[in-house]
């Protein structure tokens, strides 16, 4: 007798420029779904991996590696990434929400001046996510934000002059997937959308969600 194979899960994508609250709704969507009694994984890049942590330290010290250096630990990073957590999860038919994806490797890499066609073909490995949240804010904001919500000095991924190319790449990816969400709203307003677009995936895709 055929044992019937698990549902496939559900790769949810939050992108965005720094400071645009990628990573407060994404947890805030998580216990959203828990409470409707789906499996959530909550995950991000880089991750807390070997390539992953050599990629944070090079956020003051970025002149260490050239551009080609740099695009290849992100490579690094998500090959592993996608192998250890996203592949099994989606098998497992959970919903796998990552704070930030290959989307943020073409934005922020393309902004250092690589070629961002060849950046989405070099990560043709990993699995198309079923739905990309693109949180909008203007680079100024984001850097207000950093610096005033966070307490933080933005660092060399945070440059407002490097947010400015980055926010433009953003806005120039088309897949049919993404959708652009303007996070300069109230934080409710704005998680009230985030929830209504993954409650339209979820019922499509056969996920029970109220």
């Amino acid at each position: 007798m055929q044992v019937e194979s698990p549902q496939r899960g559900l790769l949810i994508a939050f992108e965005g420029i720094d400071g645009s609250g990628k990573s407060s709704h994404l947890r805030q969507l998580a216990a959203f779904l828990r409470e409707q009694g789906l499996q959530v994984v909550e995950t991000r890049e880089p991750t807390n991996g070997i390539h992953g942590r050599r990629i944070r330290s090079l956020f003051t010290k970025r002149e260490l590696l050239s551009k080609e250096e740099e695009l290849e630990l992100f490579l690094l990073d998500r090959r592993d990434h996608v192998e250890r957590c996203i592949n099994p999860a989606l098998a497992a038919g959970r919903i796998v929400l990552t704070d930030r994806y290959y989307f943020s490797t073409a934005a922020y890499q393309g902004a250092a001046g690589m070629d961002t066609a060849a950046i989405f073909a070099q990560n043709g490995f990993a699995p198309e996510p079923d739905l990309v949240l693109l949180l909008r804010v203007p680079p100024e904001e984001g850097v207000r934000r950093i610096r005033e919500q966070r307490r933080e000095r933005p660092n060399d991924f945070e440059q407002e002059d490097q947010l400015i190319k980055v926010d433009k790449l953003f806005a120039s990816f088309s897949q049919p997937y993404i959708k652009r969400i303007d996070s300069t709203r109230e934080r409710s307003s704005v998680q009230a959308q985030i929830r209504q677009l993954v409650r339209e995936l979820c019922h499509a895709r056969g996920f029970t969600c109220a």
